[in-house]
């Protein structure tokens, strides 16, 4: 089947699908109201040292002041010595060369008794680029290790160092990539060759080339020019951003619902991959687009909890502010053998639905595996290894531990976003996200002891409860005995009123 890129555009919203073998891999959602602000450049006037935490906070104009790491802080623009380390905003994880090792060099960085208060004082200005969105009640992550993307290049104008994508494998390739980025660059910084580079001409390297170099020279004087605190580059928006990044040469088309939004990727489209302008199609059909590419319906399962296997197994995902568990179990499947192959068949067929929920739902941070005991080493490997190889389809850097006699595994996968449960929903004003209420006999012993705490204090000879209806139904009728008790007790009479209006576990005592 082919891989597609799906584009929806509705007023106020622009929703992108990517589909790889016909599955939605993963989705990208921009809202008029809520627009992205990763890759954007602010000038911003820096509010708040904290020494302790080696950190400042700086105001650049959003609702809450934006987060700087002391290992974020350029100390020189002009300077830059081998310490500097190395890190790009708004583009793949997949384009960065060694990228699991540059956090370790940032905290290796921070660890060498660079004080932050060496480089910053409240007051004054600073050019800083968000990392990470704001997301939940944190502000933005910030750095001044500025990237600006291109179609084939990251160029990093803090950083003097040429990088290649891991995913460009062939040695010779390699070779010829580097040498045509040294021979064309004569400005400061450094570049990153992105994967979409692989087979590209020596004349497109350099349009990119000239062009990020361009537009730095206009953010460095426009940078100069404005007051603190402003916006001074702004990222494209997620459909030309995904097409710049996404529209790569294993697309076999994009079809895109919008007559608007097909002129302005079409003008996109010829300016930065002319070759790939046939590739464009406008969406007519009857039914709306992503119902017709069965996206709509994988939408609502990936904000379910429980997804079920095709075995007859399921997963549980409960994600937390700190991190997410993901619990893997049988359900319905026995198998034909014995257990243990039952549970590695589970264990297997869990892996990649596992890793396609975490693309899909873009979930990141600290994610727990828990997958059901067994008791071979062999399996536990076999289960590591097809983790590993899954993990392989994902552009977002991952770690992961080796898998325990209990079946567990520790992962971090890398967030740059809010993930779509937080996009797509509000927690639930009933439960209060917890995601559960009380049961109606619970919220009445609740009842019976508030009676025992209030009714010595009260004066008058009745006392009423108000409370939901199916709570006031165990009261009249499996509890009622225990009512009888209390009336007896405190020699008052209990009325019981419900309403539709109380929540189910709201009730109030009075007289």
């Amino acid at each position: 089947m082919p891989n597609e890129l799906i584009v929806n555009v509705t007023l106020g919203e622009t929703r992108v699908a990517r589909l790889e073998n016909g599955v939605v891999a993963e989705l990208f959602i921009e809202r008029a109201i809520k627009q992205n602000v990763v890759g954007n450049i602010y000038k911003g006037k820096i509010v708040r040292i904290l020494p302790g935490m080696q950190a400042a906070f700086v105001d650049i104009g959003l609702e809450r002041t934006a987060f700087l790491h002391v290992s974020d802080v350029v100390k020189d623009f002009s300077r830059l010595d081998e310490e500097t380390p190395l890190e790009t905003v708004g583009v793949e994880e997949e384009d960065i060369e060694n990228g699991a090792d540059f956090g370790r060099e940032r905290l290796g960085y921070a660890k060498q008794g660079h004080s932050i208060e060496n480089f910053l004082q409240e007051g004054k200005d600073i050019l800083v680029q968000v990392e990470k969105e704001p997301m939940g009640t944190k502000g933005a992550r910030i750095t001044s290790h500025l990237s600006l993307p291109g179609r084939y290049l990251v160029y990093l104008p803090t950083i003097e160092h040429i990088g290649i994508s891991r995913r460009i494998e062939n040695a010779a390739e390699r070779a010829r990539l580097k040498h045509i980025v040294e021979e064309f660059k004569v400005e400061k910084g450094g570049f990153i060759i992105r994967t979409v580079a692989d087979g590209a001409h020596q004349k497109d390297l350099k349009a990119d080339i000239d062009y990020l170099i361009e537009l730095w020279k206009t953010i460095e004087k426009k940078g100069v020019q404005a007051k603190a605190p402003s916006l001074i580059h702004q990222e494209l928006d997620v459909l030309l951003r995904v097409i710049r990044d996404h529209f790569t040469s294993d697309i076999d088309r994009l079809v895109v619902d919008s007559p608007e939004a097909m002129r302005r990727i079409k003008d996109f489209v010829a300016g930065f991959m002319p070759h790939a302008k046939n590739k464009v199609e406008l969406y007519n059909g009857n039914e709306p687009i992503f119902d017709a590419f069965g996206i709509e319906i994988e939408i609502t399962r990936a904000l379910g909890q429980k997804v079920w296997l095709k075995s007859g197994g399921y997963i549980i995902i409960e994600q937390t502010e700190a991190l997410t568990a993901i619990d893997v179990n049988t359900g319905r499947f026995v198998g034909r053998r014995n257990v243990e192959d039952t549970i590695l068949k589970t264990n297997l067929e869990a892996v990649k639905e596992i890793v396609y929920q975490l693309r899909l739902r873009n979930i990141g941070g600290i994610i727990i595996l828990d997958f059901i005991d067994m008791k071979r080493p062999a399996n536990r490997q076999k289960v590591f290894n097809a983790l590993k190889e899954a993990l392989k389809s994902d552009r977002a850097r991952t770690t992961i531990t080796k898998i325990s006699e209990l079946g567990l595994v520790e992962m971090t996968r890398a967030r740059a976003r809010e993930d779509l449960r937080r996009l797509l929903t509000n927690a639930c004003p009933d439960c209060e996200g917890k995601g559960y209420l009380k049961s109606p006999i619970t919220v009445s012993y609740e009842i019976f002891r508030e009676i025992q705490r209030e009714a010595p204090l009260m004066k008058g000879r009745q006392i009423v409860v108000n409370c939901h209806p199916s709570v006031a139904s165990i009261l009249y009728d499996e509890e009622r005995g225990q009512v009888e008790e209390l009336e007896r007790r405190f020699k008052r009479r209990i009325t019981i009123k419900s309403s539709n209006e109380y929540h189910l576990e709201q009730f109030d005592i009075g007289e």
